[in-house]
């Protein structure tokens, strides 16, 4: 079984991840700045929950951006 992420945490992160793409990384702890800079969030779970379900999303980016180049050879 997968995690549960609430939807919150989901939309807050697919949002600041199409705002600023080319911002945030595979990083966590980059993320997390980045997060605690651009949002408002009143405690530290929930801000690492989005940095970290960003760095998911990065990861699965890249991995499917890597894919399609190495299909294209």
């Amino acid at each position: 079984m997968g995690k549960v992420r609430i939807g919150l945490v989901k939309r807050t992160a697919r949002r600041l991840v199409s705002t600023y793409p080319d911002l945030f990384s595979e990083d966590f702890q980059q993320n997390k700045e980045l997060v605690r800079k651009f949002v408002t969030v009143n405690s530290k779970k929930l801000r690492n929950q989005i940095a970290g379900y960003i760095t998911h999303l990065v990861k699965i980016q890249k991995s499917r951006a890597g894919g399609e180049t190495q299909e294209e050879m």
